[in-house]
């Protein structure tokens, strides 16, 4: 595999992830380009970051002469959209920076990618591609009984980051139907993994629990996820980017629906067995005394789940990890790399 990949957002979670695996194992010419905003770190990037092939531009993607600028400059075969803002509960406290970053974002990035296409000579536009890379949550929640959401699932999102995310995946649609841009959409269930910012439910009981910190657990613990194993999920992206049938969508899931009391136990049981607890310095006898029920968060979806199966039938793609030995890995990774996620606690972020 050869080319150019523009890859938006890639120094955040799963960006960087995408940007890893790219130059790892593939030939591609990679242009990371991300805003550094809180999420954003450049610490992910560390073991590719001098690669010949690798270069990263600080930039916005709301910036629309400078992403013409790029596009022109870098002249990409594709372009993987992954640049958003993405925290429900930050969404809820500010949803603002999400209509702009995920919504008109998106917007000028298409028009960007129109202007340059349309530039392009023939076989050059032939071989052109637009990933927009979203989310479940565009699909509202589902009850026990519901069967899994689908790439027909009707959407119905709950929260201001969701409906950002549904917006955004609607214009590209959208640009697909009306200007012909090539474009390719997929909605992944949760990712989890090394290099999660601290904030995010697996991470943050990880280091809550080393800590010695309460873990907070949402009402009663028993809201469903689907978990995606993050490296998983990148195998996934350059799949669908490379083979995917234009216009389409392709939903990308774990086949993991677990509770997140049982994830958060999950992480306790792996921590006792490979960071056994210093009684005298954290003061309990297991890790899973310090669970705390906290009020649940407005809106909050009740069940996710991912039906995969046309990314397996039609490109041949599915998930190697499975959630256990997933989780295994994500909590040895951050047993082992304080280096990375220690700053980012001592700013106050976890």
């Amino acid at each position: 595999m050869s080319g150019r990949i523009l890859v938006t957002g890639g120094a955040g979670f799963i960006g960087s992830a995408l940007v890893r695996h790219l130059i790892n194992n593939t030939s591609y010419q990679v242009l990371n380009v991300d805003k550094l905003t809180y999420a954003g770190n450049l610490a992910s990037l560390q073991s590719i970051a001098a690669h010949p092939r690798y270069q990263f531009v600080q930039a916005d993607i709301c910036d629309q002469a400078r992403m013409q600028q790029l596009l022109q400059q870098f002249q990409p075969d594709i372009i993987m959209h992954l640049a958003a803002e993405s925290h429900v509960d930050r969404s809820i406290d500010g949803p603002a920076a999400f209509i702009q970053t995920n919504i008109v974002g998106t917007y000028t990035l298409l028009e960007a990618a129109r202007s340059y296409w349309q530039g392009l000579e023939s076989a050059a536009q032939a071989r052109f591609r637009f990933h927009h890379i979203s989310t479940d949550e565009v699909y509202g929640d589902l009850s026990q009984s519901d069967a899994f959401f689908t790439e027909q699932t009707p959407y119905a999102p709950s929260s201001p980051y969701s409906a950002s995310k549904a917006s955004s995946d609607h214009l590209v649609r959208a640009w697909q139907r009306t200007y012909g841009l090539p474009t390719l959409i997929t909605n992944c269930s949760n990712n989890y993994g090394p290099y999660h910012f601290p904030e995010k439910l697996i991470p943050l009981t990880i280091l809550n629990a080393l800590a010695g910190k309460p873990l907070p657990v949402y009402g009663n613990g028993q809201q469903i996820r689907d978990w995606l194993y993050v490296d998983d999920h990148a195998r996934a992206l350059l799949c669908v980017a490379t083979q995917g049938k234009i216009g389409e969508t392709y939903n990308i899931g774990g086949h993991n629906e677990k509770q997140n009391i049982e994830v958060v136990r999950s992480i306790c049981t792996i921590l006792e067995e490979l960071a056994p607890i210093q009684h005298s310095k954290l003061n309990i006898q297991h890790y899973e005394s310090l669970l705390t029920f906290v009020q649940d968060r407005p809106g909050h979806d009740q069940r996710y789940a991912i039906d995969a199966s046309k990314i397996e039938r039609e490109l041949g793609w599915t998930p190697r990890e499975t959630f256990e030995s997933g989780l295994r890995k994500t909590v040895q990774w951050y047993l082992a790399n304080e280096g990375w996620w220690g700053p980012l606690a001592q700013n106050g972020s976890n």
